[in-house]
């Protein structure tokens, strides 16, 4: 979805068509671009296609490739260089949040704790600073 006169793209990975939809619709009206991916294998292929986003926002857990997989791939293949990489997931463990940052995230937002345009506004943060945190 493009939005006339958006400034930053954000690409947004979940196995939840719902989800996706949703949040999609949400950086729409607040001024994104945004591009879709349902689960990880489509991705990464999206990625390795050459496309770079401002933003990559992921869930955890998805079918074949789990989010924590995706990372991995992003990092050892150097995909997406420079964009800013922010986990959407209902897993808020405080181990999973290490090993997303570990892994390279720039932050972790907990979906239970966050209605969309709270999502919109933490990866509007995190793209201002660096090593946010959890939400």
């Amino acid at each position: 979805m493009k939005h006339m006169g958006a400034k930053h793209t954000v690409f947004i990975i979940d196995d939840d068509k719902f989800l996706l939809d949703m949040y999609a619709l949400k950086f729409v009206q607040m001024g994104w671009n945004v591009e879709t991916a349902l689960g990880s294998a489509d991705g990464i292929e999206k990625l390795r296609g050459g496309f770079a986003p401002t933003v990559i926002l992921t869930d955890i857990l998805m079918p074949s490739m789990d989010g924590f997989e995706l990372l991995e791939r992003i990092r050892d293949e150097s995909l997406a260089r420079g964009a800013r990489i922010v986990i959407l997931s209902n897993k808020g463990e405080k181990e999973d949040i290490v090993r997303g940052i570990a892994l390279g995230a720039d932050g972790y937002i907990v979906k239970a704790s966050a209605i969309p345009s709270e999502v919109v506004a933490q990866v509007e943060k995190i793209l201002g600073n660096k090593k946010q945190g959890i939400v």
